[in-house]
């Protein structure tokens, strides 16, 4: 019988995982469990996607308001200058508490009209009007609000996040300026703490090439432990969340190790051969907001081999209207899966590949599964993708 269904996307529940659980055999039994209750089978190629939340979880991966000042007085000196963080409660609040629990003077540089994911700060159209150029103009807090109001809300959280962040001082020790030119901060401090995500590494550089003395980005943060904190020694902070009022959890650590030892069980207990990855946010874009979701530092910190590289696809409809035009009905189905079975392994500069989505399978599969499990309370942060690497021709 020919295969009626592609692609299938299963949420998977689990036990509430708490610091020193066994994650990997929660895991491996909660989808053996679910395939046994639901009837279906694990097959070959199958893959396993874990919330990153859940493996920072089970390793302790936490750490407080005053680790990160602390680690701040480790690093600077004097005042220091904080560049083009996201506004975020969840995301960056706490971690600007923590810098300005350490006591400096903090001069915080926001990006306009909207942060690195797309979170507006000033209506465009507005700005336009005023004849405001953001690739040259610097706006003091205090021009900012003559210019656009007291209370400029967010259009879907509804925070003033400029209150919001300046609320966090210490003994009003935070002063927030807008601009898109990082050497701006110069004027201020040389001392710089680079709080960008995708682009931190350009903002790094040039900074040091502009004369900054001390130049640490967010991913420099705790990356080694505080007095026993969480830490990470790849993206220090970055990718951290709001865990309470004084604590942050980390992005997890040694996803690699895990994500094989997963692998390696589901192997042992099915005698399948499964991909596994670890996922934080998707790499997508709402077209209503215009926020880029991905605020983690990558979407997969650890994945198994298998999910290395980028799809090889054609494009059916492509091929169907273009070379294949002159056939109908099942000589046109016959022809499209031989087409797919003799394809090349490298499509990607051919016309019959022409329209197919060029990203990592880590960035596509991370995104179906942050979708599928969100980020509230469906309470399945497992997800089980069957038959992703199947095509048309798969019988």
């Amino acid at each position: 019988m020919a295969r009626t269904i592609g692609t299938t996307v299963r949420g998977i529940r689990t036990p509430i995982v708490k610091e020193g659980d066994d994650i990997v055999n929660i895991i491996v039994n909660s989808v053996l469990t679910s395939a046994k209750e639901e009837n279906f089978c694990i097959k070959d190629g199958d893959v396993i996607g874990i919330t990153e939340s859940l493996v920072a979880r089970s390793q302790g991966n936490y750490a407080s308001v005053q680790d990160i000042a602390q680690d701040i007085n480790a690093k600077y000196k004097g005042d220091i200058a904080v560049l083009f963080p996201i506004l975020s409660r969840n995301r960056f609040s706490l971690i600007l508490k923590g810098i300005a629990l350490s006591g400096k003077t903090i001069h915080l540089f926001l990006n306009y009209p909207s942060d690195e994911m797309g979170n507006h700060l000033i209506d465009v159209d507005i700005m336009d009007d005023l004849g405001i150029n953001p690739y040259t103009d610097t706006l003091s807090e205090e021009k900012y609000r003559q210019l656009f109001g007291e209370h400029v809300a967010h259009p879907f959280t509804g925070i003033d996040y400029i209150k919001l962040y300046k609320e966090l001082a210490t003994n009003g020790n935070i002063h927030i300026y807008l601009t898109n030119d990082p050497t701006v901060a110069l004027n201020y401090t040389k001392e710089i703490l680079v709080a960008n995500i995708h682009e931190r590494h350009r903002t790094k550089k040039r900074l040091i090439k502009a004369g900054a003395t001390t130049v640490y980005g967010l991913d420099d943060l705790l990356d080694q432990p505080i007095a026993g904190s969480g830490y990470n020694p790849d993206f220090g902070v970055l990718g951290s969340n709001k865990a309470s009022e004084e604590t942050i959890k980390l992005f997890p650590r040694d996803c690699q190790t895990l994500v094989v030892d997963i692998q390696k069980a589901v192997k042992q207990a099915t005698g399948k051969h499964t991909e596994v990855m670890v996922y934080g946010d998707g790499a997508f874009k709402d077209p209503q907001g215009k926020i880029w979701e991905l605020a983690d530092p990558v979407v997969s910190p650890g994945y198994t081999v298998g999910l290395r590289g980028m799809p090889n696809e054609i494009k059916i409809k492509y091929i169907a209207d273009n070379e294949l035009r002159n056939l109908c009905d099942d000589a046109l189905t016959e022809a499209i899966k031989a087409k797919i079975k003799t394809k090349k392994d490298n499509l990607s500069s051919q016309d019959a590949a022409l329209g197919t989505t060029p990203r990592q399978l880590t960035d596509l599969l991370g995104s179906l599964c942050d979708l599928t499990s969100g980020s509230g309370d469906k309470g399945t942060p497992v997800i089980l993708i069957q038959g992703y690497f199947d095509n048309y021709a798969t019988e």
